[in-house]
């Protein structure tokens, strides 16, 4: 009965055994379809007790994985096909305004099968920049759908700095760490990126750069920084006609800047002069919070706060 099946059905199983949550059934024509009798191989590997179906997935059990996986995952046709399928579905940038927004959620039934996708082939191929770009991808896929950590974080980091991938990856994965509530560690990756970039002259990504860095400093507590680099931002903004889109996002981020900074009561120059960035932004919240407080301790202000809730 095997044998039956056709040449493709030892190749079949070892895709199935390559993957760990198995071969999605909803995809079967998607992933395969160069073989036209792929439903009927796969409803045969059942029978024979090969695979078994579970939460609509076609999977095998350990041991028939350990056996039948490809030894050598670059060297079998399928899965490279199968590869390249994931990799041409993850490419389509995401854009929450977009109506197709929702298709892109399928990473969320599928990321641990890419995420082993992405584990082996960075190992089999590491200078690929295509297996590079996918994983940054993949990164923003989380990101926006499913935020957690990823075991390709010491491979991101562990790259080349002069890969021409690494700078892309990095931010990718510092909005995946900053989704999660990881702030210290978002600024990080966003640090090394920025420094990358500039590198490479990428002007408009050294603008979105600092514009997040900023955003990240604001939400730490730290304006001093964050104020600059919001500057710096829209100063490479206005030179790029292609930095358009993001020109309010930085102008907000500044204002944001500017309203606190207004409503904060003003240090002695010596005294600031001798404060870190860290110990002046506690400072600056302290008086700030002394400021709300007195205000809402005298009976006008606690009416207009009424009046103003009110409305």
């Amino acid at each position: 009965m095997f044998q039956e099946l056709g040449p493709d059905a030892r190749g079949l199983l070892g895709v199935v055994a390559f993957f760990p949550q198995g071969v999605n059934e909803d995809n079967l024509d998607w992933l395969f379809p160069a073989i036209s009798n792929r439903a009927i191989i796969f409803d045969r590997f059942c029978i024979l007790s090969l695979t078994h179906r579970s939460n609509g997935f076609v999977t095998m059990l350990a041991p028939l994985r350990d056996y039948l996986s490809p030894k050598n995952p670059g060297s079998s046709s399928l899965l490279c096909t199968t590869k390249e399928c994931y990799f041409t579905w993850m490419s389509v940038k995401i854009d929450p305004n977009n109506p197709n927004f929702e298709e892109t959620r399928w990473i969320t039934l599928e990321d641990v099968n890419v995420e082993h996708l992405l584990d082996v082939f960075t190992m089999i191929d590491p200078k690929s920049g295509r297996v590079w770009s996918a994983c940054a991808n993949f990164v923003e896929h989380l990101h926006w759908h499913k935020n957690r950590v990823t075991v390709l974080q010491p491979k991101i980091e562990g790259l080349p700095d002069g890969h021409n991938s690494k700078p892309e990856c990095l931010f990718q994965l510092s909005s995946l760490v900053y989704s999660v509530g990881n702030f210290v560690e978002s600024k990080r990756l966003l640090s090394h990126a920025l420094k990358l970039w500039r590198k490479q002259g990428d002007d408009n990504s050294v603008a979105q750069t600092l514009g997040y860095l900023s955003d990240i400093n604001r939400l730490m507590h730290l304006p001093m920084g964050g104020i600059e680099q919001a500057k710096e931002a829209l100063r490479f903004t206005n030179d790029s006609v292609t930095q358009w889109d993001r020109l309010g996002v930085w102008k907000t981020s500044l204002c944001r800047y500017v309203r606190t900074d207004s409503s904060t009561p003003r240090k002695k120059p010596c005294s600031a002069q001798l404060l870190s960035s860290k110990r002046k932004a506690k400072n600056i919240g302290c008086a700030y919070s002394t400021k709300l407080s007195a205000r809402y301790t005298d009976p006008k202000a606690r009416s207009r706060r009424r009046f103003i809730i009110s409305r």
